[in-house]
């Protein structure tokens, strides 16, 4: 287990954006490995497009039609030629058998799953998470 961040004010948590969409669709992003590139409904006319470095741990075609946690107002960011608009939010933790490395570096996809979050029943794309 990582160590916890410092606390941070209620009114700091609040300007957190989460909300749950539906992915519409997903590909491997054309530019870099680690990435994939999804649509998803999040309850606005256009949708968004988010991109995301799950690849490792995910079929493409597994996550259509899953309803996921994003955060919504993270400003857009570039991601090798890609806009992202957003985050989809996703729990890592160290396989049982995975040891921590001796030199710090990050666990790769071997020694720890990745599981994106999702809801336990089909809501509304667009609803707020809190």
């Amino acid at each position: 287990m990582s160590e916890p961040l410092p606390q941070i004010a209620f009114d700091h948590f609040a300007k957190i954006d989460l909300r749950v969409a539906t992915v519409l669709s997903a590909e491997p992003h054309p530019n870099a490995d680690k990435l994939l590139k999804l649509k998803l409904d999040d309850g606005t006319p256009e949708g968004r497009q988010v991109c995301a470095g799950i690849k490792a741990w995910y079929d493409p075609a597994s996550l259509v039609g899953k309803q996921v946690v994003i955060v919504a107002n993270l400003e857009p960011r570039m991601l090798r030629g890609e806009v992202s608009h957003g985050m989809i939010l996703a729990a890592s933790d160290l396989k049982a058998e995975a040891a921590p490395a001796a030199d710090g570096a990050k666990p790769g996809p071997e020694e720890r799953d990745v599981v994106v979050l999702s809801v336990g029943k089909s809501v509304k794309p667009g609803s707020r998470v809190s």
